[in-house]
């Protein structure tokens, strides 16, 4: 049989897992209780937060879209880097002319990064308008 201490710290060290907001009521309230139960409730209590924190702090990956055309469905001018300002046009003869951007244009590296086998001329904007 199972004594009522023991299956009192058993229910703190279940709610301390489960809950982590509930564990810092079942500390102040299992002052009664022995030590051993509160230190095991505390250890739970750091293991907890440390996980949730990191969660917290992941970033989700950027979105690979399969071409230009889901691309422009969402952003019609386009997925640039952070910093492009125009849209580099190469001619044959070697030159290059610098024009205004169009549409809606996204500007996200990480997402540029993630979509840049789209971005057929190299000039950092990915499913450009001409």
């Amino acid at each position: 049989m199972i004594s009522p201490r023991l299956a009192l710290a058993a229910t703190f060290l279940t709610v301390a897992i489960a809950v982590p907001s509930v564990v810092v009521a079942a500390e102040a309230s299992s002052a009664s209780t022995s030590s051993s139960s509160t230190s095991a409730i505390t250890a739970s209590t750091s293991t907890t937060t440390t996980h949730t924190t990191s969660s917290r702090l992941a970033k989700p990956a950027a979105k690979e879209y399969k071409n230009c055309t889901a691309i422009k469905k969402v952003y019609s001018g386009g997925i640039a880097k952070k910093g492009v300002k125009y849209n580099v046009v190469k001619h044959k003869d070697g030159t290059k002319t610098n024009k205004a951007l169009k549409g809606k244009v996204k500007f996200d590296t990480a997402l540029y990064n993630a979509n840049k086998k789209s971005d057929a001329d190299k000039d950092g904007i990915a499913c450009e308008k001409s």
